[in-house]
């Protein structure tokens, strides 16, 4: 007799923190959070603007019955913009678009309804509640994401998924997966449509191994005892086609199971995608990437003040880096070299130097200690040719404050993909040379996704992603992250 198939079989074991548990469990404590933020924002702003006679025993009751309602508004506008969903919720851009969101639209409401009823809101009091709670609100979330974040890191908080289509399909999505922990998703089993034989194979990633229960109908009939999912994940939509899909929708419905299809597509912005029905189907509209008109002049714009801001700030600092230099090492204080801008042209890149006076002529005898995989860049843990000086400098990213003048000068940008050498435009094939559609950046994608660590076509690939999807909320998170990132030095060397 042929025992069941379960996950014990394969060594795998049942995730106990299951997403029905956690996630109510997290929401609750989200809204608390939320809810704090927004009351300590109110009664503060209250008591600025209106100091003890707003806050006194007798026309405080008034006042404060003000704030708590304007709080109740918006805790509800919250709720309508979906800012605790349980789908976006830990997932960082998108929940901070709509808590940014929600805020906007209830001072919105406030505004109009208080200019149609006539009502006498002191201006004040809204300027400084609206900032404030807003503030208290993203700062609650990411406290909470980073909470959750670590915990999915130490295996709790997860949300385990059964995916269904092709193997290699499969294989790149439980990869993919694989690679962010930090977003929970768990690829516990798998199913094949129309292959009832390969019930009992299983797909290998690393030293991970996902249990195939057979065809799709075996699949979805292990759900429950024999596979702990949370979500179908369907990465072969077309097996099933529309009423196949409408189908397993009402099939799942009764068992709070939830549906997940992959359009594979990799690397492209939630921004760009857009589900529009037509003609009775769904169909997902992808945009195409911007690189002119008002959204590049934001970005000069962004990027010319924030630059200036930015060397004004650091004055002391490059100060000092140049004093140290110049005191322990023979030669200039800055080092210049040619890089590869926007559309091929070149222009050269600033930085403090941090290596010694002949670098580039002893470069030929350390390529083959090149510890970069790929070949094209060079990069070693060890490299002699660094100053003791240019260590610190490297680690914290100091040498690199003199491309803020390079941005000045509109060569480059503050956010973009890394500056290339002509020697490695040389290799580009066709898909790499998009990198060259935006101007390079002081920081990017690869600055705050492991620097000096990462392979080469990692990097390609995270630059090329900049490229199809920036946008300025984009490059302000990726410039709070890179501070975090060079703030604790890593992958640097």
């Amino acid at each position: 007799m042929e025992l069941p198939m379960t996950l014990s079989t394969f060594g795998l074991t049942r995730l106990s923190n299951s997403r029905t548990v956690w996630q109510p469990h997290y929401a609750r404590r989200v809204l608390i959070t939320d809810a704090a933020a927004i009351v300590l924002a109110m009664l503060f702003a209250q008591w600025v603007r209106f100091g003890g006679a707003g806050y006194g025993p007798s026309a405080s009751m008034l006042y404060t019955g003000y704030s708590l309602a304007l709080a109740c508004l918006w805790l509800g506008v919250l709720t309508l913009h979906h800012a605790r969903s349980a789908s976006i919720l830990g997932c960082g851009i998108e929940e901070y678009r709509r808590v940014v969101a929600a805020s906007f639209w209830t001072f919105g409401v406030i505004a109009i309804v208080a200019l149609l009823a006539r009502l006498e809101i002191a201006r004040g009091y809204l300027a400084l509640a609206f900032p404030l709670g807003t503030i208290g609100l993203l700062i609650g979330r990411k406290l909470w994401r980073r909470r959750v974040r670590a915990r999915r890191h130490a295996g709790e908080c997860l949300t385990s998924v059964l995916a269904i289509g092709d193997r290699d399909a499969i294989a790149v999505l439980a990869t993919e997966l694989m690679n962010d922990p930090g977003d929970g998703y768990v690829v516990v089993g798998a199913g094949i449509p129309g292959d009832p034989d390969a019930r009992g194979d299983v797909i290998r990633i690393g030293d991970r191994v996902i249990p195939i229960f057979g065809d799709e109908n075996d699949a979805l009939g292990a759900l429950g005892d024999r596979c702990a999912a949370d979500t179908v994940a369907l990465t072969d939509a077309e097996h099933f086609g529309v009423a196949g899909i409408q189908r397993l929708t009402w099939r799942l419905e009764a068992s709070d199971v939830d549906l997940v299809v992959s359009p594979g597509l990799l690397d492209v912005a939630g921004a760009r995608l857009a589900m529009r029905p037509v003609a009775g189907m769904p169909l997902l509209h992808v945009e195409k990437p911007q690189y002119h008109g008002a959204k590049s002049f934001l970005k000069k714009a962004f990027d010319f003040g924030f630059a200036l801001a930015a060397l004004i700030g650091t004055a002391p600092l490059l100060v000092l880096a140049a004093i140290a230099i110049k005191m322990t090492s023979r030669g200039p204080v800055f080092y210049r070299s040619e890089r590869i801008g926007l559309d091929g042209e070149p222009f050269t890149m600033i930085k403090f130097r941090s290596m010694v006076v002949d670098a580039e002529e002893r470069l030929d005898e350390l390529l083959p200690s090149n510890e970069m995989a790929g070949g094209v860049m060079f990069k070693m843990r060890e490299d002699p040719r660094v100053t003791m000086v240019g260590k610190v400098l490297r680690r914290y990213s100091i040498d690199e404050l003199p491309q803020f003048i390079n941005v000045l000068k509109q060569d480059m940008s503050v956010v973009g993909p890394r500056p290339p050498l002509r020697r490695e435009v040389e290799t580009y094939n066709g898909d790499i040379r998009r990198k060259l559609l935006v101007k390079p950046g002081v920081t990017g994608l690869w600055q705050i996704s492991g620097r000096s660590d990462l392979t080469w076509d990692k990097a390609v690939r995270l630059d090329l992603s900049y490229v199809d999807n920036w946008s300025m909320l984009t490059d302000v998170g990726i410039i709070l992250k890179t501070i975090s990132v060079v703030a604790r030095g890593d992958g640097a060397y």
